[in-house]
């Protein structure tokens, strides 16, 4: 008997949940609590309604780096893949970015900015945008030369040929930015919101630290990974299948 993709996703679910419970049971301790009392944990944050506020800050913090990150890093990787000049002038701050610690660069933006959600946008998303223009590059210098010419014999305008010919061959890099900026993103905000926010999950999170509260640690983790692999199923995954249609 062959098994589907989604019956193997819920049976390595239902096996981590099985181990996770084996494991509580055995070390009998509250430094690692029961599935139970994590989804009992779950239930009772809900209910008194912080659970869904703190989620639903971090979730808007991480749509607006994520947006600005993109914008900015695929921009500024297509000009320097496709400009000698332009990759000349800003591979070394390419490179800085790049090399520069995260925590580094958030201290600094709350240092000069001071305790605000423009800082801690602006931390999030310069920590990002590197990435992303690195990724793009590569797709820019990739892009089929023979293509080009093709277009130009067409004479076709500037928007259509960028739609018509680069954007399908920078589809790729840009999901792949886009999924790794994602889960890139959303980590390096739990630590803004660590250091220097008064709401979010990782003000929770550093809350929770206080009080040695691992089932409150436990539980606002999972909540966001679960809106994160959401996000995952019924956005990035359609849209790569629309998008990429016509390779099939």
């Amino acid at each position: 008997m062959r098994f589907s993709d989604p019956w193997l996703r819920v049976a390595s679910t239902v096996a981590f949940i099985v181990l996770w419970q084996v494991g509580a049971n055995l070390a009998a301790s509250e430094v690692l609590p029961s599935p139970i009392a994590v989804a009992a944990g779950i239930y009772a944050h809900v209910s008194q309604g912080e659970l869904a506020f703190h989620v639903a800050v971090t979730l808007a913090r991480v749509a607006v780096s994520f947006a600005i990150a993109m914008a900015i890093g695929t921009a500024v990787g297509i000009l320097m893949g496709r400009s000698r000049s332009a990759n000349a002038l800003l591979d070394g701050m390419l490179i800085l970015g790049l090399n520069i610690p995260a925590l580094v660069i958030i201290i600094l933006c709350y240092v000069w900015f001071g305790l605000t959600e423009i800082a801690a946008i602006l931390a999030v998303s310069i920590n990002k945008i590197p990435v992303v223009a690195v990724t793009m590059r590569e797709g820019a210098r990739a892009i089929d030369a023979e293509l080009l010419e093709v277009g130009k014999s067409f004479r076709l305008p500037r928007g259509r040929t960028f739609r018509r010919i680069y954007l399908p061959q920078l589809y790729p890099y840009a999901m792949a930015s886009a999924r790794s900026g994602l889960a890139l993103v959303w980590k390096i905000v739990l630590v803004v919101e660590l250091l220097g926010r008064s709401n979010g999950v990782g003000f929770k999170l550093a809350e929770f630290f206080q009080f040695f509260d691992i089932v409150g640690i436990l539980a606002y983790s999972l909540v966001f990974i679960a809106a994160v692999l959401l996000i995952e199923l019924f956005g990035f995954a359609p849209l790569d299948r629309r998008v990429a249609a016509w390779r099939t």
